[in-house]
C-alpha cells in the first residue's frame, strides 16, 4: 500500500468545488530576510480554516452509500475537516480528542454538527476511543495521517504549489503525523525530483522526528505547545506516513516555543495574518537561522487559523503564556 501521483490527481478531482485552490502569495518581509522569494500557501482560506479539509473530504467522499458514520482522533483541524465533509454527505461523525485540545477547536467541531468525545491526555488515548467506536458501533475510522486517501488529499497542495510556481526550490512543510508532509513530498518529488522538502516541527514532543531517528515509530510524551496541531504520536502500527516521510523528506528541523512565538508575531505584524503556531514553523526555522541557505524560491504552508484568540492576543501584546508546566515568557514584537 502506497500513495502515487495518480492518487493525488484523483483526489484533486474528488475534492474540487469544496477544498479548492488556495492563494500562494509572497511575504515581502520574509523575502527580504532571505534575499529570494519566500511564498506563503494560505490554507487558512479553506472553508474550515485549515488544510485538513482536503484529506478528510477525499476520504469521506470515498465511503460507500449506507456507511453508518465516520470517526477519527484529532488535535482539532482533522476533526473539523471530517465533521464538515460528513455533514455534506448527511453522515454521522464522532470526533475523539484528548483533554489537551484547545476549547476553541472543540467548540468549532461541535458547531459543524459532529459529536465530540474527550478521552485521556494524549492523541493515543483519543485514537483508542476512535477504534473502540469502530468496533462497538460500526463506524469507519479516518486516520488524520496514516490513510492513503487522506495523504492523497493533502498531496493536492503539492500539485497547486508547483503549478503556480514551478521554480520553487525548497518546501518547508509543518510536520506532525506526516500526512501533509508525505502527500506534499510524493507530489512535489514526482513532478520535480530535485526539489527539497523539509519537515518542520516543534522541539517538544516531535513524534515523527523521534521515530525517524529511532528507525521505527515510537511514543513521545505529548505536552502543551503553541503548535498544538502538531502534537500527538504517529501510531506504533504506522504503515504509510512514516515510511513515506523517512524516504522522501530531505531533513527535519525542530523549532522552540520562543521561535514559534516570534514567527507568529512576524506573520501578524508584517503580513497582517492570523495563524496557528503550527502554521508558522516554516517561518520560525528561517528566522532562527536553523536552515541551510537555499537557492531559488522557498515556500511554506500556512496550515490553519483555528486558534485560541485570547492566547493569540497575549502573544501579540508581549504577555507571558503558560503551556502546561512551561512558562513562555512574553516578548513584544521588535523588542
Amino acid at each position: 500500500m502506497t500513495v502515487t501521483l495518480a492518487d493525488i490527481y484523483s483526489a484533486a478531482h474528488a475534492i474540487a468545488g469544496v477544498a479548492d485552490h488556495t492563494p500562494l502569495v509572497p511575504s515581502p518581509y520574509m523575502s527580504a530576510r532571505i534575499g529570494r522569494d519566500f511564498l506563503l500557501k494560505l490554507e487558512t482560506c479553506q472553508p474550515i480554516g485549515a488544510f485538513k479539509l482536503r484529506g478528510a473530504m477525499n476520504a469521506v467522499m470515498a465511503q460507500p452509500e449506507g456507511t453508518t458514520g465516520v470517526t477519527c482522533c484529532s488535535t482539532g483541524n482533522h476533526g473539523r475537516g471530517v465533521a464538515y465533509a460528513a455533514a455534506r454527505r448527511g453522515m454521522r461523525a464522532v470526533i475523539c480528542m484528548s483533554e489537551l485540545v484547545p476549547r476553541a477547536k472543540v467548540d468549532g467541531i461541535r458547531a459543524l454538527g459532529a459529536e465530540v468525545r474527550i478521552s485521556g491526555r494524549s492523541q493515543d488515548d483519543a485514537l483508542a476511543e476512535s477504534q473502540r467506536l469502530c468496533a462497538a458501533e460500526g463506524l469507519v475510522e479516518i486516520s488524520p495521517f496514516d490513510d492513503p486517501l487522506v495523504i492523497a488529499g493533502q498531496g493536492t497542495i503539492g500539485l497547486e504549489l508547483l503549478a503556480a510556481r514551478p521554480d520553487i526550490s525548497t518546501l518547508l512543510v509543518p510536520l506532525s503525523g506526516g500526512g501533509l508532509a508525505a502527500g506534499v513530498a510524493v507530489a512535489a518529488k514526482a513532478i520535480k525530483p530535485d526539489i527539497e522538502v523539509i519537515g518542520i516541527t516543534m522541539a517538544r514532543g516531535a513524534a515523527m522526528q523521534a521515530s525517524i531517528a529511532a528507525g521505527k515509530p515510537v511514543e513521545v510524551q505529548e505536552v502543551p505547545s503553541l503548535a498544538d496541531s502538531l502534537g500527538g504520536g504517529i501510531g506504533l502500527a504506522n504503515k504509510l506516513s512514516f515510511p513515506l516521510c523517512r524516504a522522501l523528506l530531505d531533513g527535519i528541523v525542530l523549532v522552540s516555543e520562543e521561535e514559534i512565538r516570534d514567527a507568529m508575531q512576524v506573520l501578524f505584524h508584517e503580513d497582517r495574518m492570523v495563524a496557528e503556531g503550527a502554521s508558522v514553523v516554516g517561518l520560525a526555522a528561517v528566522l532562527a537561522g536553523t536552515l541551510p541557505p537555499a537557492q531559488g524560491p522557498v515556500a511554506t504552508i500556512v496550515t490553519g487559523r483555528n486558534l485560541d484568540m485570547a492566547q493569540f492576543a497575549r502573544i501579540m501584546t508581549g504577555q507571558d503564556v503558560q503551556l502546561g508546566d512551561y512558562l513562555l515568557k512574553g516578548k513584544s514584537y521588535g523588542a
